[in-house]
């Protein structure tokens, strides 16, 4: 979005000074309003339905509460594992009124396996949200009972069973990747354009696996799931989800996660990128969105954006050995 009006960005910039100044847990009536000159847009790069585009939808009808006069937009704009929006969100002006949706390891992947149309340097971390381990989840009437079907089948048909995931470079295709290597098998990989459209493909049995994010499978509090995990890729068990284990407990030394949040154009003032980051520990520090997160599965690991922001040089490096071992290209 380019367009701005009179009073957006000197508004932005006393509203964020404020915000410095002051407690983030304050009371939300007393914020200064957000200027309402026109919409804050969120740019999602997957396909509504997923990890990310859920996460990202509670978390606008949060802040519109937590900023007086706010009124955020969803954008979603899937595409080349989440190039597609990351292009648009460091193209955007940075004047608080457009943001969108991190999700690492592809944001930080994908750069490595080929040339893309963003530049990491050119974009904030504003904080992360989300740190979702990725699993390996079956149709509840799938054969395969523990990750040792799994991998006994494949070993019988190597090439021949399918795993989907949200794209090239995505923590789900790097942790199918690891898997492979670990456990000497070869799959066929079907790279979607999100997480939501994995989770059809494996509930219509078009792919015999998927690989989804523990919190993206939609099983808790129903007494039959359609869907099942075999193991989650975390280094301990998630809390809400005790009775699956890790494929470190399956005998697989294999971890990868989702880690999910939002940025701004790196140009974006301070006192902008401050305020949001200060709304949105407002609003994961109170009871109603823990319970909210409890009932959308989000495995909720808030960061601000510096702390963020510091980590991904050594995870980038970590991706890039994946890469240097097992190159995980279509």
């Amino acid at each position: 979005m380019t367009q701005d009006t009179g009073m957006g960005r000197r508004g932005l910039l006393w509203a964020g000074a404020a915000l410095v100044a002051a407690p983030l847990a304050r009371p939300a009536l007393a914020q200064p309003a957000w200027p309402a000159g026109r919409p804050i847009e969120i740019i999602v790069g997957f396909a509504p339905g997923g990890g990310t585009d859920v996460m990202l939808r509670a978390l606008a009808q949060a802040l519109a509460a937590e900023l007086p006069g706010s009124n955020f937009v969803i954008s979603n704009r899937p595409g080349a594992g989440g190039e597609t929006a990351y292009a648009l969100l460091q193209a955007a002006r940075p004047d608080g009124f457009t943001i969108g949706g991190l999700n690492t390891p592809g944001y930080l992947s994908v750069p490595i396996e080929r040339r893309v149309r963003y530049d990491r340097t050119r974009i904030r971390a504003i904080a992360r949200l989300v740190d979702d381990p990725s699993a390996f989840v079956v149709h509840r009437d799938s054969p395969y009972r523990t990750l040792a079907d799994l991998i006994a089948d494949a070993k019988r048909r190597p090439g021949q069973i399918s795993v989907g995931s949200s794209g090239v470079g995505t923590d789900d295709h790097l942790g199918l990747t690891l898997f492979q290597a670990a456990t000497g098998t070869e799959f066929i990989h079907a790279p979607y354009a999100g997480a939501g459209l994995v989770k059809n493909a494996v509930l219509a049995r078009h792919i015999d696996v998927a690989g989804l994010n523990l919190g993206e499978i939609g099983m808790l509090g129903q007494d039959a799931p359609p869907l099942r995990p075999l193991a989650g890729m975390g280094t301990h068990r998630w809390d809400l989800m005790p009775n699956v284990p890790t494929f470190r407990e399956e005998g697989h030394d294999v971890v990868m996660t989702s880690e999910r949040g939002i940025g701004a154009p790196r140009g974006v003032p301070d006192e902008i990128a401050l305020r949001l980051q200060g709304a949105v520990a407002s609003v994961v520090g109170r009871p109603e969105w823990a319970e909210k997160a409890r009932q959308l599965e989000l495995a909720m690991a808030y960061l601000p954006g510096a702390e963020w922001e510091a980590q991904m040089p050594a995870q980038e490096a970590r991706y890039r050995g994946i890469w240097e071992r097992t190159p995980w290209q279509q």
